[in-house]
């Protein structure tokens, strides 16, 4: 049956290490909020029940062997993805912080909905929004807007998040990150939209609003934000002078 004719299938890819004491109450309301959708926990080497309570909360779960970070664990996703022919797959974290709820207009705006264009990858933005419930310190705030900035500028448009990892990806995004997304530091957000724009895909942000975690707590301090500053500004160097392999649309490869 054509593309056009059909629904969108629709993969949640959710990375999660040692998550145990939310990622079943946010497959719950993914489920809720998402009911057509389907649902991947990619356990990426816990160490606690993360991998059980995903499945007896329904969710189809990939163990990894050890932890490989975000973006290992968004690859594997990724593959899991094309292997089953999912139209788009959307990254959502465990830990509750990105609110589902804002998934059918995130979808609706990859697709082109309301005459705009189509996107091949979305982010949802924090910062686009004008809402300040996610606050960032000053050296941390400073590096996500030096990313932006350049990123702005390679992408043509304003991206004020790019470290957001609050991502949809259609088909076609689908067949670049399947084989090539990064799984070093900052890799999986920064690294990724710039492999993206230099195999031509079209890179946009949709405001959403950020949570606080359902549960653990996120460490910060003045040492963690200039380490930040310095592996960000390495990354983003390394990013920009890497060369990546042209993947083609799969119009080319069809032809």
């Amino acid at each position: 049956m054509p593309e056009d004719h059909r629904q969108r299938r629709v993969l949640v890819i959710m990375p999660a290490w040692n998550e145990e004491g939310s990622v079943a109450q946010t497959l719950a309301e993914v489920r809720a909020t998402n009911p057509t959708v389907d649902l991947l926990v990619v356990d990426d080497g816990s160490t606690d029940r993360t991998a059980e309570r995903a499945r007896a909360a329904g969710a189809s779960v990939c163990q990894l062997p050890f932890n490989l970070g975000v973006g290992g664990a968004m690859r594997a996703g990724y593959r899991y993805a094309l292997r089953h022919d999912y139209d788009v797959a959307v990254q959502v974290d465990a830990d509750g912080q990105h609110d589902p709820a804002h998934l059918p207009a995130l979808l609706a705006r990859l697709e082109g909905a309301d005459g705009q264009e189509p996107v091949d990858v979305l982010v949802g933005a924090r910062f686009a929004s004008g809402d300040d419930t996610y606050r960032a310190g000053g050296l941390r705030r400073l590096a996500m807007l030096m990313l932006a900035f350049v990123l702005s500028r390679l992408a043509g448009t304003r991206l004020t998040d790019v470290t957001s990892g609050y991502r949809l990806a259609n088909r076609r995004a689908l067949r670049l990150f399947a084989q090539h997304y990064p799984a070093e530091y900052l890799g999986d957000t920064v690294e990724s939209l710039v492999i993206a724009l230099r195999n031509g895909l079209v890179v946009r942000q949709e405001p959403v609003q950020m949570r606080v975690r359902q549960s653990g707590v996120a460490s910060q301090s003045t040492a963690k934000a200039v380490l930040y500053l310095a592996r960000a500004v390495v990354a983003l160097a390394l990013a920009l002078v890497r060369r990546w392999p042209h993947v083609p649309a799969e119009r080319e490869v069809a032809a």
